[in-house]
């Protein structure tokens, strides 16, 4: 989705601040669920190898505030459009850039909040902020191919609806195939 598109209409005249508002809603709800429903997964899966350990407590709210924050982040970068440059490519190198993209801000970003939280508890000494899927380079890789494969499918579906369009393609998604015209 460019940054025009949202702030024009389809006769290229300028959207009233209530419907870009609305817009920038819609798309930040959107991501929001996708990293909510991601994040919760990621959760849950820690809970299972928690109860294995003989632990019992999810954190779900880390999920939601992770899910907030991120989504905040992702509405942002979508304003820049770093993809921009990659639009005469075939449309996989914008999917695959953006997930890298995205995959390696919110790795930054989740070590700037785990750096946070360990000088608020006082423990710098005997944690770091980069031990991430259990620590070294191979857990931080997992982390980092699990999150990448996770945002291809958004990506994917946001640079397909940019292509042929955000109403064919809820159409395609979300209509009976007698009730879709070509």
């Amino acid at each position: 989705m460019n940054q025009d598109s949202r702030s024009t209409t389809d006769a290229g005249k300028p959207r009233s601040l209530t419907a870009r508002l609305i817009g920038e809603f819609r798309l930040f709800l959107a991501l929001f669920l996708y990293l909510w429903v991601l994040f919760a997964l990621f959760v849950l899966n820690q809970d299972i190898t928690r109860r294995e350990a003989g632990d019992s407590i999810a954190l779900q709210g880390f999920a939601i505030l992770n899910a907030l924050v991120l989504g905040k982040i992702m509405l942002v970068a979508e304003h820049f459009d770093f993809a921009r440059w990659l639009r005469r490519k075939p449309v996989i190198w914008s999917i695959l850039f953006e997930a890298a993209f995205c995959s390696a801000l919110f790795l930054g970003f989740h070590v700037i909040e785990r750096a946070v939280s360990i000088w608020i508890r006082g423990s710098v000494s005997t944690e770091s902020p980069f031990s991430f899927g259990g620590g070294g380079l191979l857990g931080l890789a997992i982390v980092v191919v699990i999150l990448f494969v996770s945002l291809l499918p958004f990506f994917a579906f946001k640079n397909v609806a940019r292509i042929i369009g955000e109403e064919t393609m809820r159409r395609i998604l979300f209509e009976g195939a007698g009730q879709r015209s070509t």
